[in-house]
């Protein structure tokens, strides 16, 4: 048995948590969670009846939470210094499930703590307004005032497999924050990180009835999940197809989606190269190309292509790939072999229809090389639709307004990045440009946890995630006034 293996069992991970019961552990119908490198099981979840997941909700809506700002806070902070205390069973838990280098999965941890911090911080803060009622000719001596109180219902959070805790973690905190009850389900492909999460809250003190963790098939749970009558928002993370199936299903509730992404990373003529080919490849590579930030097309103003294509090679060259658990390398794998199957079918088509392969479509298993093809035209599948993997595309430009024109010729609008000095430039991306969130020179992925992130089109229905974005989506505002001489 594996080092990761006998962590799960000794923590008792292969159970569900219902309340704060561990639920479900070595019952005869299960899903195995494999590693993606070694394609070993680690360890087995239950598959929740109908049953269970109702009383799971049934559990969440009956608790009525009452924990004061400080109390909240004092639980996300402890729960922030036991995630750093155990940030190498975290990491090494990320790695195994998710293929991840354990560099990336390092990172996702220290991201953990931080959602946790920012989240201990903005419980503390007053969130409510002042408004005077004497400003019009017929105005009164009165004062109108907001508080924000918990949703009546529960939430419904359905998160992703490429962040198996920092997804889960933006879901659950804002809930916590808020004084919500939250009934999660994480990705089958990677629960454990979620069921370790809630221990850890759970450790820190939060009541057990506000965070349940459901395991099991979508394809057996997901609509009692979206159409319980406890049930006051859904939060979801995750492919645009579901989310449009979610928003269809979901009915009179309010709903939250960030969906996929097929992000530009822009290259002015003007460009420091050596900047830009570095955040080309760190925005293609890391967390193994899977972030809906990841840049998912590269596009590049002609006179400066050659060049920095050949730095991006060079570094794309340059950057180590294989076994997750090795400290040196720099990704890890996908999620599984049917992933970078269809990522090196979508690499085959676009090379039949013209596309030059300068390096990488290796595939072994679910290990995918970081891949680099130019003369990549915008009707390609590869750069068309979301390709949520190592690939780095790249698509020449004549001018800005073609720059523009082919950045936002696809379904989606999640994010950018863009490489220029030119302030004339940075205006119009940033008017322009048809996504949520412009980040100029850096990866489109960049964000602070506590600032708010989503996008519009395919990508999201233009409500933003991030703690205090999220922590709005989960209140219900309430308006009064009093007399004011």
């Amino acid at each position: 048995m594996s080092q990761v293996a006998q962590f799960i069992k000794d923590h008792q991970l292969d159970a569900m948590r219902m309340g704060g019961k561990k639920v479900g552990a070595g019952r005869s119908r299960f899903i195995e969670v494999l590693n993606p490198f070694t394609e070993q099981c680690i360890g087995t979840v239950p598959k929740a009846t109908l049953e269970e997941v109702r009383e799971a909700y049934a559990i969440a809506h009956a608790y009525k939470p009452k924990l004061s700002r400080y109390e909240r806070a004092a639980i996300l902070n402890k729960a922030a210094a036991l995630v750093r205390d155990h940030l190498d069973d975290i990491a090494n838990l990320i790695t195994a499930e998710a293929g991840l280098c354990i560099k990336d999965a390092v990172y996702e941890a220290g991201r953990v703590s931080d959602v946790l911090l920012f989240g201990a911080q903005e419980v503390l803060k007053d969130d409510g307004q002042i408004f005077s009622c004497d400003l019009t000719h017929h105005g009164k001596q009165r004062r109108v005032y907001t508080q924000r109180a918990p949703l009546l219902g529960v939430i419904t959070a359905i998160t992703p497999f490429n962040h198996p805790m920092n997804q889960v973690a933006h879901k659950v905190i804002p809930s916590i924050a808020t004084n919500n009850r939250m009934v999660l389900k994480p990705s089958e492909k990677v629960p454990y990180s979620a069921i370790y999460f809630a221990d850890l809250l759970y450790e820190a003190g939060l009541p057990p009835e506000m965070l349940s963790v459901i395991t099991g098939d979508p394809r057996e749970i997901a609509d009692e999940m979206l159409t319980h009558p406890a049930v006051d928002l859904i939060t979801f993370t995750g492919g645009v197809a579901i989310g449009k199936y979610i928003a269809d299903k979901a009915g009179y509730r309010r709903i939250v989606l960030e969906l996929g992404g097929n992000d530009p990373l822009i290259v002015m003529e003007d460009a420091d190269l050596e900047e830009a080919s570095n955040l080309a490849v760190q925005g293609s590579y890391k967390n193994s190309g899977q972030r809906c930030t990841a840049v998912k097309r590269m596009l590049v103003h002609q006179s400066v292509a050659e060049q920095f294509t050949d730095l991006v090679v060079q570094k794309t060259k340059a950057w180590s790939y294989g076994d997750p658990a090795n400290p040196d390398n720099l990704m890890g794998t996908v999620i599984d072999e049917a992933a970078a199957q269809f990522f090196e079918s979508r690499v085959n088509e676009a090379v039949a229809k013209g596309a030059r392969l300068l390096v990488g479509n290796q595939r072994r298993g679910a290990l995918y090389s970081p891949t680099v093809l130019d003369q990549v035209t915008p009707d390609m599948m590869l750069v068309k639709e979301e390709t949520f993997g190592p690939v780095s595309p790249i698509i020449q430009f004549n001018n800005i307004d073609e720059a523009i024109q082919i950045a936002n010729g696809t379904a989606y609008g999640l994010s950018s990045g863009v490489c220029t000095n030119r302030m004339v430039y940075i205006v119009r991306f940033v008017n322009e440009l048809q996504m949520g969130t412009v980040n100029v020179r850096e990866v489109p992925g960049y964000r602070l946890e506590l600032t708010p992130f989503g996008g519009i089109k395919d990508s999201g229905l233009g409500y933003k995630e991030g703690v205090q974005e999220a922590m709005k989506s989960f209140t219900n505002i309430k308006t009064y006034s009093l007399p004011w001489a």
